[in-house]
C-alpha cells in the first residue's frame, strides 16, 4: 500500500476553476483498478462527470506524476478546458544543522 497525495483541477484559459486535494491509498498505482475509484472520487469532489480512463492516462500518471483530461475524455459536456490530477512529492525535512568554520 502506497499513500500518496493527488491534486486534482479543473481548467480553463489556463485558469484554475476549481481544485481539491487529497491523501489517497493505493496498492499498484499502475493498475486501472486502483485507478479508477480515486478519479471517480475526486470527481465528484469537483461535481464533474467522471472522464474515460485509458490506459494512456494510467501511462501518463506512471512516468510524468500527472495526467490532463481534455473535453474529449468526457461523455457529458463540460464548462472547462481540462481536468488535471497531479501526483504532490513532499520533500522530507532533514532535523540536522549543517555547520561551516572558516
Amino acid at each position: 500500500m502506497t499513500i500518496m497525495k493527488l491534486w486534482a483541477k479543473t481548467l480553463k484559459n489556463h485558469k484554475i476553476i476549481s481544485e481539491v486535494v487529497r491523501e489517497v491509498i493505493l496498492a499498484r498505482p499502475s493498475d486501472f483498478d486502483d485507478l479508477l475509484p480515486v478519479l471517480r472520487e475526486l470527481a465528484r469532489e469537483l461535481d464533474l462527470a467522471c472522464p474515460v480512463l485509458l490506459q494512456n492516462h494510467i501511462s501518463d500518471f506512471n512516468k510524468f506524476g500527472r495526467v490532463i483530461f481534455r473535453k474529449s475524455d468526457f461523455m457529458e459536456e463540460i464548462s472547462f478546458d481540462r481536468f488535471e490530477i497531479e501526483l504532490i512529492i513532499e520533500k522530507k525535512k532533514t532535523n540536522h544543522v549543517e555547520v561551516f568554520y572558516t
